[in-house]
């Protein structure tokens, strides 16, 4: 059995709290990416298989926005952030100015994909530095790259190390309401794939033990 599949619910309370604070961070530039007020909802954060996190996101045939980054420094790993493919176009339209942008239509304008790409980056980096305040770690993401493919295509190579040592990841779910008088939400999964150790390292910065 792997440490992430043995982590206890103390420890699973911490990754649940530095989601909170990163999901806040997250609101916080959103906001002033869209120039609105964006609040958030309390995000969940739990572990589950491989299989489980396909399906989480649609299943392995459902196309998805994504954007995939290495988490690198003190500790190193994979991270995605999934957006579905109509919560993407909003976001494009609004970023860009261009209110007929459509997903659906390609080749997509480069401007367009270069937004979502910035968003992905932006978002996921404030849980990358939410993570690092908390732990007084070294973590930054790399050069994040985007993906609009099935979700089994999208997810696929970011297991290929991983599937060696373990078959679970972090997920957590995030809703940023944008309108809460009308209850429009903007829904994202973070999907955090630790490498080996990464566990280990994250908690012991924290004066936790493999007991605790």
């Amino acid at each position: 059995m792997s440490f992430i599949e043995k982590i206890s619910p103390l420890q699973l309370d911490i990754l649940k709290e530095i989601g909170n604070i990163g999901a806040g961070n997250a609101a916080t530039s959103l906001s002033a990416i869209l120039n609105r007020k964006i609040d958030m909802n309390v995000p969940t954060a739990r572990i589950v298989s491989f299989d489980e996190m396909m399906e989480i996101a649609g299943g392995a045939d459902h196309v998805v926005a994504s954007v995939f980054l290495r988490i690198e420094g003190d500790v190193s790993g994979s991270m995605f952030f999934v957006l579905s493919l109509p919560v993407a176009q909003y976001l494009i339209r609004e970023m860009a100015g261009d209110s007929a942008f459509s997903i659906e239509s390609t080749p997509h304008a480069e401007l367009a994909l270069s937004c979502l790409q910035e968003l992905g980056n932006i978002l996921s980096g404030s849980y990358l530095s939410s993570l690092a305040d908390f732990t007084q770690l070294n973590i930054f993401p790399s050069v994040p790259a985007l993906s609009i493919d099935m979700v089994g295509a999208t997810i696929s190579y970011g297991l290929l190390e991983l599937s060696q040592e373990s078959d679970a990841v972090i997920v957590i779910d995030t809703v940023l309401v944008k309108d809460q008088l009308i209850g429009d939400s903007i829904d994202g999964h973070f999907f955090l794939l630790p490498d080996p150790e990464f566990f280990e390292i994250i908690f012991a910065a924290l004066g936790l033990t493999a007991d605790d």
